[in-house]
């Protein structure tokens, strides 16, 4: 999954447009895109849109943070009907990715789901005590497939004015949570995922952003709006040259798992470029 859309969870006519878009995931939300007064809506709306017939993209459900006393009535709304993930906002640790992981054990077992196959994205920069833990999610759950930043709350948390200047780049407090959260994902062995793009019609932008983000080692970006999706997805693309260096360095390797180093070009490759080359590679196959 390279390209995650948020949904507004009340908005049937969004949704419709969005699983005609080439994201290759969704994410249905319950939280911050709906009104206080609306979240029963929403949770109704959002329980037809996942018993719509399935096609290729991966249905995700942010629900609302712990923090709000909401978020077990959400997973009780949406678990019968088999979202393939849940997003957990402002998560401030791995012991509410456990607490989720929990509830999900047992909604499972109510709905006659397959244990442990409704997936966990923890959004994980969001207040700033959060920022103090994002080493630490390693084998919390192995539901745990990744791990997102965001910026918009966690300047709320700061009390701060702005996360960006003129030109749309991030001040430094926001690149540091970018870059602990990239580190934190790495560390956990899950997938990081960049936050999303606020420049809604500059394209060059976004395209450029998610470049950055693929190039530091982000493997999925968060988007909101659909003519978001083709830059992404395009940004995260691997190129044939890559493509073709990653084939010859497997190729290289073959099935020598003891060889420690192989000589291309003149150049001596190691396992880690081997791991980047297998990284590069499992991006090809179908989500």
């Amino acid at each position: 999954m390279r390209s995650l859309l948020f949904v507004p969870g009340d908005s049937a006519r969004k949704f419709t447009r969005a699983r005609e878009c080439g994201a290759d995931a969704l994410i249905i939300d319950l939280e911050d895109s709906v009104a206080p007064d609306a979240k029963e809506t929403a949770r109704q709306e959002t329980a037809a849109m996942l018993q719509a017939p399935r096609g290729r993209q991966k249905l995700f459900v942010r629900v609302n943070a712990f923090d709000t006393d909401l978020t077990a009535t959400d997973l009780a709304a949406v678990m019968a009907h088999r979202p393939d993930g849940i997003a957990l906002p402002k998560c401030d640790g791995p012991e509410q990715v456990k607490r989720l992981a929990h509830m999900l054990d047992a909604l499972e077992a109510a709905h006659g789901i397959a244990p442990g196959s409704t997936l966990i994205l923890a959004i994980v920069t969001e207040t700033a005590a959060s920022l103090f833990g994002l080493g630490s999610y390693r084998g919390c759950s192995e539901r745990l497939w990744g791990m997102m930043w965001g910026a918009e709350d966690l300047a709320a948390s700061f009390g701060a004015t702005a996360n960006r200047d003129a030109q749309g780049n991030m001040f430094a407090p926001y690149r540091l949570a970018r870059n602990l959260c990239l580190a934190g994902a790495a560390a956990a062995g899950v997938v990081a995922v960049d936050t999303v793009a606020v420049t809604i019609d500059d394209l060059a932008a976004v395209e450029q952003e998610a470049r950055e983000a693929r190039r530091d080692g982000f493997m999925a970006k968060g988007v909101i709006h659909p003519k978001h999706i083709e830059p992404v997805n395009a940004a995260f693309r691997p190129s044939d040259d890559e493509i073709a260096w990653a084939r010859r360095i497997t190729d290289a390797f073959g099935n020598q798992a003891d060889l420690g180093v192989v000589k291309i070009d003149g150049q001596m490759i190691d396992k880690p470029h081997l791991r980047a080359a297998e990284r590069i590679l499992a991006s090809l196959a179908p989500s």
